[in-house]
């Protein structure tokens, strides 16, 4: 094997944003942070009652959709970054940072007026009902209506990270995490003279603990690019640019928008077995994803080490890398869905004393063996495949799996052979492997290599000095 093939080429020599390590510990921990904002949400909520709880993780069924629709542009712009900065095109990198910021703005303020005009007509679809629906409106109102704070974030940060300061982004959203707790206890409870906003009060910190993020990241974003982003960047909508983030992107986002919305009729399925099936589906959830949240950080890090590869031409240095990434990210899920089976009562406990919930979500938790080593080849297979330029393969295979299988799937369990909650897990696992079975063949394949987006010039390193 040669020295390029061992991923240890003259690019990954030069540049430690290329080491996995430096990349993944860093989005490991944000990834992390991110879902302790859930978490602390669903841990105060459940004080206050589990139909609180049901009513938040309705309308955050809606806002992950609205995220990953966010995120046609942050994921296509940073792919794009990445492997221009790999071909050491630094001026183009920095257009498309700013081109990236100014569409996702726009993006995101049209959501934004949708969830305030539209938001109630979209929760009544989920079949909620009386306490649960007023709480999820209540929710949606202000954290969908503000929704285009978390687009500025989405794009601000995806650039950031990609430039190799990973560490930098997840100390923003440590920060993010300790005021958005802070205002929880404040708001939803009423402590130190603030207004007992319940449901309210959860909603106002989350949408303020962005605002102040976006102001650090804007901050770490001009002392961080090698190349200055200028004003009239903003304001340059160039086709050629916009061509290069959509072609990446909305495959990505389409892909993803697709499986939440498979998400949210296996959520629809949940509302028939009852609310206790529809909690437990919530806490489950909220416990099932620290299991794969190593393999998240490194599908994302070895994202931008793929990227910058692609662009410098390195192409088996990026083929072997992801080999390795998939190694490392199938013994860290193991390890930790041995951990949550084993003390899955517990953690059940956790969040609620109701023992219907408990026994349901304990029964599903069992399944995490089956589901969640499947997703974790995925996630890395998936994110490697995007950021090499190969955005619509998984999209297309996403159509069958997801769609034409998981959602039939998942109705002949949960209501023919009345498996209930385990029926949605069982066919949620089907999708995840047969998906991971047939992406492992398109990685070895080597078919992506033809899809790279930038071609690498001699002189591209000069051009940009």
């Amino acid at each position: 094997m040669t020295t390029a093939a061992a991923g240890n080429g003259p690019l990954e020599k030069d540049q430690k944003g290329l080491n996995l390590f430096f990349l993944t510990w860093p989005i490991f921990l944000e990834i992390f942070l991110f879902m302790c904002m859930g978490i602390a949400d669903t841990l105060m909520l459940s004080a206050i009652s589990d139909n609180a709880v049901s009513g938040v993780g309705a309308a955050n069924q809606y806002l992950h959709i609205a995220i990953l629709l966010l995120e046609v542009i942050g994921n296509g712009a940073s792919i794009v970054v990445a492997q221009y900065i790999g071909s050491r095109k630094l001026i183009e990198a920095a257009k498309i940072s700013a081109l990236a910021v100014t569409l996702n703005l726009i993006v995101g303020l049209l959501i934004s007026l949708s969830f305030v005009f539209f938001g109630g007509q979209l929760l009544q679809t989920l079949n909620l009902q009386g306490e649960i629906l007023e709480h999820a409106k209540s929710y949606l109102s202000i954290v969908g209506g503000m929704i285009f704070l978390q687009a500025i974030i989405n794009s601000v940060a995806a650039i950031i990270r990609v430039h190799g300061f990973t560490k930098q982004a997840m100390l923003v959203s440590l920060g993010m995490n300790i005021v958005h707790i802070i205002g929880n206890y404040l708001l939803i409870f009423g402590n130190f003279g603030f207004p007992e906003l319940g449901v309210q009060g959860a909603a106002i910190s989350s949408v303020f603990s962005r605002l102040l993020a976006i102001i650090v990241f804007f901050v770490l974003l001009y002392r961080m690019m090698s190349v200055r982003i200028e004003f009239r960047y903003y304001l340059s909508l160039s086709k050629e640019y916009i061509s290069k983030i959509l072609k990446i992107g909305i495959p990505s986002a389409l892909e993803q928008v697709m499986y939440q919305s498979c998400q949210i009729v296996f959520l629809y399925y949940a509302t028939y077995l009852g609310e206790a099936a529809l909690a437990a589906k919530n806490y489950a959830n909220n416990i099932s994803m620290f299991t794969y949240l190593f393999a998240f950080a490194i599908g994302m890090g070895t994202s931008i080490i793929v990227g910058r590869l692609v662009g410098a031409g390195e192409q088996t240095a990026a083929y072997y890398r992801v080999w390795k990434s998939v190694r490392w990210a199938s013994a860290v899920t193991l390890v930790a869905v041995v951990l949550v089976i084993v003390f899955r009562e517990p953690l059940m406990w956790l969040f609620t004393d109701d023992e219907e919930i408990i026994r349901l979500g304990v029964n599903v938790l069992l399944l995490s063996i089956v589901l969640e080593t499947g997703r974790t080849i995925n996630i890395v297979l998936v994110n490697s495949l995007r950021a090499s330029g190969d955005a619509k393969y998984p999209l297309w295979i996403g159509m069958f799996t997801m769609v034409a299988m998981s959602l039939p799937l998942g109705y002949f369990f949960v209501f023919q052979l009345e498996l209930g909650l385990a029926g949605i897990w069982l066919a949620i696992a089907a999708d995840e492997w047969l998906r991971a079975f047939i992406m492992f063949f398109r990685w070895r394949s080597r078919a992506w290599e033809k899809h790279a987006l930038v071609g690498r010039e001699p002189n591209a390193a000069a051009a940009n000095s």
